[in-house]
């Protein structure tokens, strides 16, 4: 016997359900009738099992007529600095990237004030297609010094977060990361890669990472706005 409470058991299978598919967004969930003679549990424990998933906005109740999947948005936690793959695979998530570019090119300004070097100065970009749950999610742009970035472009990243790459193959030591978010319009571009009406909300990430207290990652990332959010614990000392 599981010391898991029975409602907690039930709300992790289906939520794993609804991530990985088997209850498709805006579909009707079973009745709670269904999922009572299912389990083999009382009504009390199937209300409390869909209601801490109506709470995590897994899914939603129409009144009259049951619940139904919502479309699921991810989210991840500012209090840690982590990759996308490593916030998002202990959630349940799958996820992998395409790589749409990698060049060599001057640094302008803005990337160049951001990765401590002279403005003109050689850096390599790497564009990325995040997916999540095989659903395109962001559009990652980031620069990195010439040698780290050379390394880069040779490394398995569509199955590997970068940030794990830098720690793990290049023994750099990740400490800290400037974080600016806004919200913005998708342009043509990005419209296309992620699969959305031109002008569609985008939450735009500029995020500036260092190793100790030397700059080595600097990124523009462009998250759907109806998919993906960041959540951030404030404690008032």
């Amino acid at each position: 016997m599981s010391s898991v409470p029975m409602h907690a058991q039930i709300r992790e299978i289906i939520r794993r359900r609804v991530l990985d598919g088997s209850y498709a967004p805006h579909s009707q969930m079973p009745s709670e009738s269904q999922m009572m003679a299912g389990f083999g549990v009382s009504r009390i424990t199937i209300r409390q099992a869909l209601g801490d998933l109506q709470k995590e906005g897994l899914i939603f109740k129409v009144p009259g007529k049951g619940s139904f999947v919502a479309k699921p948005k991810a989210f991840q936690n500012l209090s840690r600095l982590q990759g996308f793959g490593e916030a998002m695979s202990p959630a349940g998530y799958e996820t992998f990237s395409q790589v749409l570019a990698t060049r060599e090119l001057p640094a302008d300004e803005q990337v160049a004030r951001r990765l401590q070097l002279k403005p003109g100065a050689l850096v390599v970009q790497i564009q990325r297609l995040r997916y999540l749950n095989r659903e395109p999610i962001s559009v990652d742009v980031s620069w990195f010094p010439l040698a780290i970035g050379r390394r880069l472009v040779t490394e398995d990243l569509p199955a590997r977060d970068i940030f794990v790459i830098l720690e793990n193959d290049h023994g750099l030591h990740l400490t800290h990361a400037d974080v600016q978010i806004e919200a913005i319009s998708a342009d043509e571009g990005l419209a296309r890669h992620l699969a959305l009406p031109e002008g569609a909300p985008l939450l735009r990430i500029e995020r500036l990472t260092f190793a100790d207290e030397r700059p080595v990652d600097y990124e523009h990332l462009y998250y759907r706005g109806d998919a993906f959010q960041y959540r951030l614990r404030i404690d008032r000392s």
